[in-house]
């Protein structure tokens, strides 16, 4: 019973190159923007619901973030295969190219100052931010963030896994689009 098989590196797209790619098809942008996820199964959950939900790409940073694993490809369920992850070597001045590009940036936290039911610029372009396990998003990133969203949930809840949070706000940004 022994097989083997050797598979090559994940290959990581640009993120100016997924916005360009979307711009030249004529749709107006999504992508999920990933701050500091270590866990490969919320990597994956994320893909597979950027897929459902018609979001364009995954962006993650190039340090202290999970990347493209085994586990996280199982997880997806095959979403990764059709839904690009970008690599960014710093987060931040990625998010900055963003906005210049007109994409609206909006970042998730429990203390957001917008509810998500509230999100008006959801049909725009646009890149939701998904902090850490546990720390959320860090400084820099939530300070380059046009708002801080905040999904309404039940005070006896902390909060929501970083993958259930997007796909939480996906689903409202696509149902948003949908009209």
């Amino acid at each position: 019973q022994g097989v083997a098989l050797k598979v090559p590196p994940y290959e990581y797209a640009h993120p100016q190159d997924l916005l360009e790619e979307v711009i030249d098809r004529g749709e107006t942008p999504l992508f999920v923007a990933l701050d500091g996820i270590t866990d490969p199964r919320n990597l994956g959950a994320i893909i597979r619901s950027a897929a459902a939900f018609g979001a364009h790409g995954i962006i993650v940073p190039q340090r202290r973030s999970v990347g493209v694993t085994a586990s996280a490809w199982r997880t997806s369920a095959g979403a990764a295969a059709r839904t690009p992850v970008a690599m960014a070597a710093n987060l931040t001045r990625t998010l900055e190219d963003l906005k210049s590009e007109g994409v609206f940036v909006i970042g998730l936290d429990g203390d957001g100052d917008v509810d998500l039911h509230e999100l008006e610029l959801a049909d725009g372009p646009l890149a939701i931010v998904v902090g850490s396990e546990g720390k959320g998003l860090s400084r820099l990133v939530a300070e380059t963030c046009d708002a801080i969203v905040s999904i309404p949930i039940s005070t006896a809840t902390e909060s929501l896994n970083a993958g259930i949070a997007a796909s939480v706000t996906l689903y409202e940004v696509a149902k948003r689009r949908k009209g």
